[in-house]
């Protein structure tokens, strides 16, 4: 795919999202959350290793950079992600749990980078670009896919790595039961799975008090079949960015964090 370059007073930051089929990258104009230049993807390497999906990243940021020169890079893994370190591995190869990968990527791109995890990144994007966008109070971004992803932004901050789909309810991890996959997997209805997210949804509500639930993954798309199954207190509302909202918050959170190091 060949790529759009528009002009801007100043170079963007880049966006690229690690997942388990795709590697793909962005830069980003931070002033709409809308791609400088068309998506470039790469299929992600099997096995996923380290240093394979780091060559990845380094050929999607060679590709863009005269767009984005000594500009931040936001990188997102399916993986909790404290402090740069990489501490679980999800749909990627178990070589990266421990990895300083903030530290390593630095180094390899010649970029200042920001590592966070992929329903993080989302989340920070559908807060700043999506349907959470400028909402005050505290906001649950979920993906529902795999697995069930999960973002908490509190008075527009993230707080990162929540893992809440791992919750156990009755007895069962939560994605077990109320992922997509599970819906695909038992051939559930729109209706006998709505009963699912019913009840997940009720118990993450009762724990937390969210003032606003967003739904994302690739499901969402779908959503006038089971979002207006769902009964809660707070309203809950499709994702807006789509395939994008990793991406868009990854070069957000990483564009973030180098302003606050110039000042």
């Amino acid at each position: 795919m060949g790529h759009r370059l528009i002009s801007y007073e100043r170079d963007v930051p880049l966006g690229i999202d690690v997942g388990g089929s795709g590697i793909k990258g962005a830069p980003v104009d931070l002033s709409t959350g809308q791609f400088a230049a068309d998506r470039l993807r790469i299929e992600t390497p099997q096995p996923s290793t380290p240093a394979a999906v780091t060559e990845v990243i380094a050929q999607i940021v060679e590709h863009f950079e005269d767009q984005i020169r000594g500009e931040a890079i936001g990188i997102t893994l399916p993986a909790v992600v404290t402090h740069g370190v990489v501490r679980t591995a999800a749909n990627i190869d178990s070589g990266w749990i421990g990895m300083a990968a903030e530290e390593m990527l630095s180094s390899k791109l010649g970029h200042p980078v920001t590592v966070v995890n992929d329903a993080d990144a989302a989340g920070v994007g559908e807060l700043h670009y999506g349907a959470a966008r400028d909402h005050e109070g505290l906001v649950l971004v979920s993906t529902l896919g795999t697995g069930i992803g999960s973002a908490l932004l509190n008075e527009g901050a993230l707080v990162p790595n929540t893992e809440l789909g791992h919750l156990e309810i009755d007895g069962h991890d939560a994605e077990h039961k109320a992922a997509d996959s599970a819906r695909d997997r038992e051939d559930l209805s729109w209706e006998k799975w709505a009963e699912r997210l019913q009840r997940y949804y009720s118990h993450v509500e009762d724990l937390l008090w969210p003032d606003l639930i967003v739904v994302g993954g690739g499901v969402s798309k779908k959503s006038e079949k089971f979002l207006p199954l769902l009964h809660l207190r707070a309203p809950i509302v499709a994702a807006q960015l789509e395939n994008a909202a990793g991406i868009v918050g990854a070069a957000w959170l990483a564009d973030a964090r180098s302003q606050a190091a110039k000042k």
